[in-house]
Parts: C-alpha cells; structure tokens; sequence
C-alpha cells in the first residue's frame, strides 16, 4: 500500500478547498429526500409493519422490522431517470428456524401483505423480497430473514435467490459499524490555521450543515457519480451501494487515523483513492476471487457477483478511476464557472445549476441589504467578524 500524506496547502487555497466542499454539501442535500417524502415513507414503514405484526400466524407475533441500506444508513440519493426511491425493510421473524424452507417464509410474509385490500394492487414479488409500490413516491423492499444462531454478532439469515437456502447476513451490525466511522472526525489544519490567522470566514457564506458528516457525503457523492457514469450503459455492471458504502467507510476510518488534511475535500479525495486497497483478493482453487466483506457477520461477500461476473470487476475499477480524477479536478479548478462545470460532469447539470443559482441569489441579497463582507483571504462571508471588510453595495446605477 502506498501511503502518501495529503500535503499541507497555502491559505487562500484551503478557502478554495472549503468553498468547494460546502457546495458538495449543498449538493447532497438538494439529493436527499424531502421531508415530505421521508415522513410518508417513514408512515408506510410503520403501517407494514403493524400490519405484519397483527397476524394471526403465531410466528408473526414475534418480529423486528426495521429500515436498513441506504434509508438506514442515511446515505439515499434521488435515482435519476424516475421518481420513486427505495426503502429498503428487514422482517426479521424471530421464531421461524433455519432448518425450514426459505421459500416458506417468504411465502409467509407475501400471504399477510396480500390480505390488505391496499397492499393487494401494489404488492410485486421479487427473487427474494416482497416490494410494495407506491406510485411515483417509492417503493418499500421487505426481505424475510431469520436469527443466524451460529452469529456472535447478532447476525442474520436472508432466502438466496433461488429460495433454496440461507445466505448470512447482518444489516444492524453493518450500521453499527458505518455510523462508529461516521462518527469519526477529521483533522483539519484548515481549522488550525483560521484559529492562528484570526480568520474565522473560511467559507464563501454560511450553509445549514445537517451532521451528515464527510463519510456520509463521500457515499453520497460517490453513488451520484456512478449513476451518472452508468446512466448510457445498458449492461448491469455498476458497482452496488452495498460495496460503495462498505469500502469507503473503511477507507475513511484508515485515513482520519493516519492523515491529517487541510479541508474536508481533501478528505473525501483520499477516501476515494484509498477504496480499492480494502479489496481482498483471495485464491480459491487455482483462481483469484474478488472479496468485500461485511465485518459483522462471517460468509457474506459483497462482491460476490465479481467473481462470476469479471465485467464487473472491469466496471468497478473504471469506474473508481473516473470518479477519483473528477473529485481531484474539482479540489484543483479556480474560478467559479470552472468550479460550476467540473461539478456539473460529476453530478449532474440540473442539480449543480439549482444550488448554484440559490448560492448567487444569496449572495446578491447579501449584498444588497449589506450584509457581505469579504476577508483577507478573499473568502466571503455574512460574518464581519476577523477584519472582513464589507462590500459596497450595487446601486446599479453605473457609478
């Protein structure tokens, strides 16, 4: 593994860094679901799961539903090309045992969806979930599973696609883990070194900051990039979340112990070039196999498909390839349409032009009512404080 520490950057380009970085952020959350939309899914989730929970069937009485994948995760972005998102739910049927078909389970649950007149019209039946689409909203996905006794974790057992046998997994022991490495801070010198220069205005203007935190941006980011590189190609081949979510979040708990960074975007630039060094390779008879695991449970590959897929290995590394350059492109670009154009090949024209637009709107308002001030570093501000001077305003009167 070859360790090189993000080097240390002069003042006016970690305003540069930051700025950038707060657009990203901006970004993610123009791509998260409203919160109209995650009431109503929060509404159905809870309905489905009374619902499931009020059965007569004994094996029923006694289950866990709970959101997991990216709603879980908090990690969603919109989809491109539809309107509907996805909620991923886990039934866990806690009494039903593994020495039972996983056909029959799935049954089990499918039979009690189908005697709600409202779940009836919108039930589907997948390879081994149940989904319930609501139209142009989303749609839930519940997947059967049952307690993985052999688990010291706490793990589970999920229907294989064929319903034949029972695969490991253990969804609340991966959130576990991501949101312990969500939790994680970065060193920043960024933070250093406003401190040391009396410069408190690093960033362009003042952005409502949700405590998603940069390992939730970087997954967000990184699944928005994909969509729009995969948009054009008509074989499945692009990386799944599972594996996005999984070897970034290891990647950033590995860099936030060892480097120190000047911003957050240097942070999201390393998580991303560090991805595929958490990438097992493994040889099982004679051949190299792809592994990424989840570290809560034993036997559950992420990558599995790779290994009888090998487009997808191809897909994922150009993929990762791409992804690094462009979010190194947008760290080095100056100025602010070259910002606006990197930006909008990375993640999309329409998203880009929104937030960009609210950003000069808020600017011109600024300074309209005086409140825009500019610092020593040429950074703006809404603050006056830390010797920022303030900007005259423009009396668009020619003078």
């Amino acid at each position: 593994m070859n360790l090189i520490a993000p080097r240390a950057n002069n003042f006016p380009d970690v305003v540069r860094k930051s700025a950038v970085y707060s657009i990203l952020d901006e970004v993610c959350r123009e791509l998260e679901l409203t919160e109209a939309q995650l009431v109503a899914a929060k509404n159905s989730y809870e309905a489905v799961a009374e619902w499931l929970s009020e059965s007569d069937d004994p094996l029923l009485r006694a289950i866990r539903v709970y959101a997991h994948g990216s709603a879980g995760l908090g990690t969603s972005v919109k989809p491109l090309g539809r309107e509907d998102f996805d909620v991923d739910l886990i039934c866990l049927v806690l009494g039903f045992s593994s020495r039972r078909s996983p056909a029959e389970l799935k049954k089990l649950i499918g039979d009690r969806l189908r005697d709600n007149a409202r779940y009836a019209p919108i039930l589907e039946e997948k390879k081994r979930c149940w989904r319930l689409n609501y139209a142009r909203e989303f749609h839930l996905d519940i997947s059967p599973t049952i307690v993985n006794v052999e688990c010291v974790n706490g793990g589970e057992l999920v229907p294989d696609k064929k319903l034949r046998d029972w695969k490991p997994t253990n969804p609340s022991g991966f959130k576990a883990i991501f949101e312990r490495r969500a939790n994680l801070r970065a060193r920043l010198r960024a933070e250093k070194a406003a401190y040391a220069n009396d410069r408190a205005d690093v960033a362009p203007f003042p952005t409502k900051m949700t405590g998603k935190g940069v390992l939730r941006r970087t997954v967000q980011l990184l699944k928005r990039h994909r969509d729009i590189y995969f948009e054009d190609t008509t074989k499945e081949v692009a990386p799944i979340s599972i594996v996005i979510t999984t070897l970034a979040s290891m990647a950033y708990e590995f860099c936030v112990g060892i480097f120190e960074f000047d911003t957050e975007l240097d942070v999201v630039v390393e998580t991303i070039r560090m991805m595929p060094h958490f990438i097992e390779k493994r040889l099982i008879d004679g051949r190299i196999h792809y592994w990424v695991a989840n570290e809560s449970t034993v036997g559950e590959n992420f990558a599995d498909r790779w290994n009888a897929e090998p487009a997808r290995v191809d897909a994922f590394f150009a993929w990762h390839a791409k992804a690094l350059s462009a979010f190194e492109q947008a760290a080095a670009v100056d100025g602010l349409d070259r910002v606006t154009s990197s930006l909008e090949g990375i993640l999309g024209k329409s998203v880009v032009r929104r937030v960009m637009d609210r950003r000069t709107d808020s600017i011109g308002a600024a300074r309209g009512s005086g409140r825009l001030y500019i610092g020593s570093a040429g950074s703006l501000s809404f603050s006056s404080a830390a010797g920022a001077a303030p900007i005259p305003r423009n009396t668009n009167f020619g003078d």
